[in-house]
């Protein structure tokens, strides 16, 4: 087929940590280059002070550890579903309303990829977690119509939205030879995401697949519940969290609980958390550990040390230990942490994963022995912890790890071209 007849549709896997847009064309990568020949990037955001330039992906990350002065946005994703996408965050000394951050994110993504397929996309077709908002329906869908309305003002004329671990098994059908039954496990960076679904080539083609998916659903926890954990279990207690004040009561947790997730640490700069250090300061027993904690906050290393905390994670998924290092807030000091930390730290996390997915077999109403599959994807179903549980919970079937951070985007693209027109 002439790449020039495809519809101008594509498909754009809006992550908490990375994003990735997808074009289909038979016989080539779904996937289409969004910086520096990468098929994904970090979503994140990066204000300069000095000249008033913005930075997106890893440049935006680059140029924060590189210390220039200025506003690094990430975890933006998190803010859809939640009270905080109506209000705005100073930048610049101006009020910046989060919807405008996230419209200035995807208009890029969609800008990148534009330039990267040679054409205009009218057509897309957005990912969606199974829930943005545990329990509250309402949330739910305002946070769906939130992102479709982005969508329409970056320019596309038509939006669509499929589940993401769905959009995760129409790329895993694409490789397969026969029926099988799959559970997708998709753990993400604010959501873990679960699909159970019949795949196969002679399924593939149907414009309905609803009879086709047994059970369907997700918890809000993902990568980004895990670091935050990790963080405040390893990390914080350096900087002087569980600690006491000389009156015998806890310091303050306000501080390192904005500081552990990525969507509000910038919370902790603000004049108000300042005042609050500043009792902490004059009132600690343990004065050293809180030098530690103005350190950071004076520095703005507080996303610094989250990324610290997600590398942690990371190699504790290839290695029983590793070794943190603190060196932009404590020169030559590292932290040594153990996968048994790691495991002790997000257990209420994996338990909470545990019980979805059992209650979605439960929901299917077939035997555990009938799946075929495990298909993993989203950079956190690497926590060796998790897969663990999940093989206990499935004993003897094939587990398979999906391309972590591009399955969803190429499924996707699969999806839109199907919706739109090939």
């Amino acid at each position: 087929m002439n790449p020039s007849a495809h519809a101008r549709a594509c498909g754009i896997d809006f992550g908490t940590s990375n994003s990735a847009v997808g074009w289909y064309r038979p016989g080539a990568s779904a996937l289409l280059p969004l910086e520096d020949g990468h098929p994904t990037m970090p979503s994140a955001i990066f204000f300069h002070a000095e000249d008033s330039t913005v930075s997106y992906g890893r440049a935006a990350l680059e140029d924060y550890l590189a210390g220039y002065d200025g506003r690094l946005m990430r975890a933006m994703k998190n803010l859809l579903g939640s009270s905080l996408i109506d209000g705005h965050t100073e930048i610049g000394g101006r009020a910046v309303p989060f919807r405008v951050l996230l419209t200035h994110f995807i208009a890029r993504l969609k800008a990148r990829a534009e330039a990267a397929a040679g054409r205009t996309f009218t057509s897309v077709v957005m990912g969606r977690p199974a829930f943005f908002v545990d329990g509250d329906e309402a949330a739910d869908r305002n946070a769906q119509e939130t992102l479709g309305e982005i969508a329409a003002a970056v320019g596309f004329e038509h939006v669509a939205f499929q589940y993401e671990p769905l959009a995760a098994a129409f790329d895993y059908e694409s490789q397969i030879a026969r029926e099988e039954l799959v559970l997708v496990i998709d753990i993400g960076g604010g959501t873990s995401d679960f699909s159970l679904i019949r795949l196969g080539p002679e399924r593939a083609g149907k414009p309905d697949r609803r009879e086709d998916i047994l059970a369907h659903g997700g918890v809000h926890i993902g990568g980004g519940d895990f670091d935050r954990h990790l963080n405040l279990a390893a990390f914080m207690p350096l900087l002087g969290l569980g600690g006491k004040l000389r009156s015998g009561k806890d310091v303050p947790s306000t501080p390192y609980s904005n500081l552990a997730s990525w969507h509000t640490i910038n919370f902790a700069y603000t004049n108000k958390a300042q005042e609050t250090l500043s009792y902490i300061r004059a009132n600690a027993a343990e004065r050293d550990k809180i030098e530690l904690l103005l350190t950071l906050v004076k520095e703005r290393a507080g996303h610094w040390l989250s990324l610290q905390v997600e590398q942690a994670k990371i190699d504790l998924s290839d290695a029983p230990a590793t070794e943190a290092s603190l060196d932009r807030i404590a020169p030559d000091r590292t932290l040594a942490i153990t996968r048994a930390d790691l495991d002790q730290a997000t257990a209420p996390l994996i338990d909470r994963i545990e019980s979805s997915v059992a209650a979605l077999l439960r929901e299917a109403g077939v035997a555990r022995s009938a799946v075929d599959t495990v298909f993993f994807t989203g950079g956190s179903s690497r926590v060796s912890c998790l897969r663990e549980r999940i093989g206990a919970m499935l004993p003897g079937v094939r587990n398979v790890e999906g391309d972590l951070f591009g399955s969803i985007g190429a499924g996707l693209a699969l999806d839109a071209a199907r919706k739109f027109g090939f």
